[in-house]
Formats: C-alpha cells, sequence, structure tokens
C-alpha cells in the first residue's frame, strides 16, 4: 500500500503499530490531563484558603502543590509521546502544556485533543485498511 503524503510504501502490520501506539499514548493522555486538572482546581482551592480565608488546618493539605507538581511532570511526558506520536504542529504542543497550568483549561483541551485525535486515527485505520 502507498502513502499519499509521502508516496512511500507502507506496510499495513506497520500502519496497525503505529495507530495502536498512538491509541495509547491518546489514553494515557486523557487519563493525565484528567488528573492533572483535578489536582490544578485542589490547588487552587487550596490556595484560596491559606492566603483568602487564612484557614488554620491548612496544614493537613501542604502536600498538594508537590503532588501536582509531579503529576504535570508526568502530564508533559504523556503529551510529547502523544503530540510526537500524533506528528501535529508546535502549537498544539503549547496549547496541550499550558492546558496543565490554567485551571479548567487541561478539560477543555482534552476533549478536543481526544476528539481530533481519534478521527484522525479512524481516517488512518480506514485508509490503510487496519
Amino acid at each position: 500500500m502507498t502513502s499519499p503524503t509521502t508516496g512511500k510504501s507502507v506496510d499495513t502490520a506497520a500502519a496497525q503499530t503505529a495507530i495502536r501506539k498512538a491509541r495509547g499514548a491518546l489514553a494515557r493522555y486523557r487519563v493525565m490531563a484528567i488528573v492533572t486538572g483535578v489536582m490544578l482546581l485542589l490547588l487552587c482551592v487550596e490556595l484560596l484558603l491559606k492566603y483568602v480565608v487564612d484557614v488554620s488546618w491548612i496544614g493537613a493539605v501542604e502536600w498538594i502543590p508537590y503532588a501536582h507538581g509531579w503529576i504535570y511532570v508526568v502530564y508533559l511526558v504523556t503529551v510529547v509521546d502523544l503530540w510526537s506520536k500524533m506528528r501535529w504542529r508546535f502549537p498544539r504542543l503549547v496549547t496541550q502544556v499550558l492546558a496543565g497550568v490554567v485551571p479548567v483549561m487541561s478539560f477543555v483541551v482534552e476533549r478536543n485533543v481526544h476528539r481530533d485525535a481519534e478521527a484522525k486515527l479512524d481516517g488512518l485505520a480506514s485508509q490503510y485498511g487496519v
């Protein structure tokens, strides 16, 4: 089978493997986008309670900033993995990276990324008969 974009011969097994790996990267990205978004919302609540309301028991949730920081690092790895497998342009990478630091944006971007990725992968699957 010949690729319409490069004109090179594409092995059906190779196309199937690439699509499977991209779907796996998409699933990992979806999980991390949701976890990162929830942790960012918890971080915002913690900051409001700590600096605006001045709640004294806030010491019980001091772990949230550290957890969000490490979860964000894992989120970045999944973003780069998905971006490289889907061969998207650089602005999409920037948008996905920023989605992890702007409250609620990760949920919106995740929905759009999932829709676009599924459409692209379904198109490739039907094109290569996978």
